[in-house]
């Protein structure tokens, strides 16, 4: 794969019992890009992310990542590797603080155990980076609060968070303004382009408008297959696209 190449698929099928999720996707994610995948309800974008990260094993196909064949290794592995899904692994703890979980996070990347048991001045020496981590996705305001009293959008910024712990070199973020307000979409949409600064993202998100501000490459799938790639403009206008959305919706 080129260098400046971090992620790509070549020929990536899953069959379920005879139902074709995903058919022969070839996809290229470039180093330091935002590239979306998007398309219309069935359209294989959540078993790509599956696929990709190996919590289903591919039917057909191969997947490298920055230059390593990773078919069939498992999602721990691929994780450590740097390629990392947010809101699948993130693991937030809802009865413990938002400054306990991000150091939580902090230690598994260290590679120890979670050292629940160990003393809290153990712990401490994480707690500077902990910190940072929280201020970047602006919750230095709730950081003794308890996740599970967060509101929604500032519980997925903690979890962003605790990604970003793992210090990866890409991140998947799977509908990252799913079910949010506006207040929220525009905040999780800004933390995105911040976090994106020195790593790759690879989005799914059905929100076009985040879409068309934060992408800057789109792969558009419809009924498992690539079905257009391009910068918004181009696919925004492409006829089997719009056919596609208008066809069965993009909720």
């Amino acid at each position: 794969m080129a260098a400046d190449n971090i992620l790509e698929t070549r020929g990536l099928t899953k069959e379920f019992k005879g139902f074709v999720a995903v058919r022969d996707v070839s996809l290229v994610v470039r180093r330091g890009t935002i590239h979306a995948l998007i398309g219309p309800n069935g359209a294989g974008k959540t078993t790509c992310f599956n696929l990709l990260t190996h919590f289903l094993t591919p039917t057909r196909g191969r997947i490298f990542f920055m230059g390593r064949d990773i078919t069939g290794s498992r999602p721990a592995a691929i994780a450590r590797l740097g390629l990392v899904r947010s809101f699948q692994i993130s693991a937030v703890f809802p009865h413990l603080s938002v400054l306990e979980n991000v150091r939580i996070a902090l230690q598994r990347k260290r590679g120890h155990s979670y050292d629940f048991w160990r003393p809290a001045a153990t712990l401490s020496v994480l707690d500077d980076r902990a910190r940072e981590l929280i201020d970047a996705v602006g919750l230095t305001d709730f950081t003794t609060k308890p996740a599970v009293e967060l509101p929604y959008g500032r519980k997925r910024a903690l979890e962003i968070a605790t990604t970003l712990a793992l210090d990866p070199e890409m991140m998947l973020l799977d509908e990252p303004t799913a079910g949010m307000a506006h207040d929220d979409v525009q905040r999780i949409s800004e933390l995105i382009k911040t976090v994106a600064c020195n790593r790759t993202v690879l989005m799914v998100e059905h929100n076009l408008s985040v879409v068309s501000k934060l992408s800057d490459h789109i792969t558009v799938l419809a009924r498992g297959e690539i079905l257009a790639q391009g910068d918004y403009a181009a696919v925004s206008k492409n006829p089997d696209v719009v056919q596609a959305y208008m066809g069965a919706g993009h909720g």
